[in-house]
């Protein structure tokens, strides 16, 4: 899952990106409502974490904008204007959540799991492949049942890949799962990761292939289960 954080303070999102990325998320960055406006356009985020003292302006300005890019995308708004009135007038502009900086990590993380599970209120089953299932809010892949420690972008491939299984999924959809628009990708890097996942899913008997249609695209399957249609 992709977000967009907007937020200007560096060593905030240097430790945001960090965090963030150690559970899964990719992030893409923008420093300035006009970066956020172009980001918005330019990809699909399932979140977007927005500060509101901004160089170019208050972030909630860019709310009804954000919207229209990415309609129903869910926004966070983090900021260190603390009062009653500000929350009140955060959420009236249409933020779906107001959490004040300093915070805690793991409150934040809480409330992006709250936030992707809207619209139906519960959690949302685990996606499930051979051996493998895979829990979207908690960001935990197992196999056989026991936790599966992986790489970022090793667990960003996976959950693309689950999302889509039986069916192949071509190359820049996957790519743009797994790396953020900061991203410097040497030409052979997607390969080396998909080599790498599927080395470590036969090491763990997951019953599943990972398969490399050439052209294509690639594809994710309980093993002996057929092709299905394209993605």
């Amino acid at each position: 899952m992709r977000i967009l954080l907007v937020e200007d303070e560096q060593d905030l999102v240097a430790q945001l990106v960090r965090n963030l990325s150690a559970v899964g998320f990719v992030v893409d960055h923008a420093g300035k409502i006009a970066e956020a406006e172009a980001a918005a356009q330019g990809g699909r985020h399932s979140l977007i974490i927005l500060d509101r003292r901004l160089p170019d302006g208050d972030g909630l300005e860019a709310i009804p904008r954000l919207r229209a890019a990415q309609p129903g995308v869910p926004i966070l708004v983090l900021t260190a204007l603390d009062s009653v009135a500000a929350r009140v007038i955060g959420l009236d502009r249409g933020a779906d959540d107001y959490l004040v900086k300093p915070f805690a990590m793991d409150e934040l993380l809480a409330r992006i799991r709250a936030a992707l599970r809207r619209p139906g209120g519960g959690p949302q089953p685990p996606l499930r492949c051979g051996a493998l299932t895979f829990d979207l809010m908690e960001r935990c892949l197992r196999a056989h049942g026991e936790p599966v420690v992986l790489a970022r972008r090793e667990l960003a491939l996976m959950e693309a890949l689950l999302q889509r299984q039986g069916r192949v999924v071509v190359r820049d959809t996957l790519m743009d799962a797994i790396y953020s628009y900061d991203d410097e990708v040497t030409p052979n890097a997607f390969d080396v990761l998909v080599y790498r996942l599927r080395r470590r899913m036969a090491e763990l008997g997951a019953g599943v292939d990972i398969l490399t249609m050439r052209g294509l695209g690639i594809m994710i399957r309980a093993t002996d289960q057929p092709c299905a249609t394209d993605d």
